[in-house]
């Protein structure tokens, strides 16, 4: 991660020193404002990873250069191979997205249907309480 911030730090600076450049060879204010804007993004990952890696405590294995790959792959986590709600929810939000071509109606129609298949995607897999049988 040592390397990763400096390099977001140092396309931030880069980005400021391009938009003085561009200001004195005459760029226009729309050109400016976006170079500055890249600039500040740059650095709030720059300054994200940094802090992240600080408040890690360790450098990970991608800083060491006699690592191998293996030493940085780890779990990388439950992806359902037989799950529907997917194919729900980009059905609901390519109609959301028509939607807003086609009105109004349609859009809230099918922003109620894209909700409810984005609770279906998340709580796929969630189990319900058992009820206290007495």
């Amino acid at each position: 991660m040592k390397e990763n911030w400096r390099l977001f730090v140092g396309l931030s600076v880069f980005y400021v020193i391009m938009a003085v450049v561009y200001y004195y060879v005459g760029g226009e204010a729309v050109g400016i404002t976006g170079m500055i804007l890249a600039a500040c993004l740059a650095g709030m990952v720059g300054f994200y990873v940094w802090f992240t890696q600080k408040r890690i405590g360790f450098d990970i294995p991608s800083d060491d250069l006699n690592a191998e790959i293996a030493d940085d792959a780890g779990e990388l986590g439950f992806y359902s191979p037989h799950s529907w709600w997917p194919l729900p929810v980009a059905v609901s939000a390519a109609t959301m997205a028509l939607g807003l071509v086609i009105g109004w109606w349609l859009t809230l129609i099918a922003f109620g249907a894209l909700m409810i298949s984005i609770v279906g995607f998340v709580t796929e897999y969630e189990k319900p309480l058992p009820v206290n049988q007495h």
